[in-house]
């Protein structure tokens, strides 16, 4: 998926916007999630999800560990800018031992 990680990339870097959601889920108690490993998944990170038919528009689900702990970040591009719809840790219980698939 070169060029949808192509189009995230691009959209970050003209202007990154937090949706309130994914500020409010980045502001748990514990564990906090910084801005800046939210924008090291998305500039770094690798896809493993898509959802074409999200209401928000086409967005991905990016996995990373910027700091040494998986990251997940759903974001949809936009021509002038990258949405972060919400940025979370993934639950070992609900996600495969790598956070790349989903538990049945």
């Amino acid at each position: 998926m070169p060029g949808i990680l192509d189009d995230v990339r691009v959209a970050a870097a003209k202007r990154i916007l937090f949706l309130p959601h994914a500020i409010r889920a980045m502001a748990r108690p514990t564990p906090i999630l910084s801005r800046t490993e939210v924008e090291a998944t998305v500039s770094s990170g690798e896809l493993i999800e898509d959802y074409p038919e999200d209401v928000r528009g086409h967005s991905y689900l990016m996995l990373a560990s910027p700091e040494g702990r998986a990251v997940h970040v759903v974001c949809s591009p936009k021509v002038e800018y990258l949405a972060i719809i919400t940025a979370y840790l993934p639950d070992e219980d609900s996600w495969s031992s790598d956070f790349r698939h989903r538990k049945a």
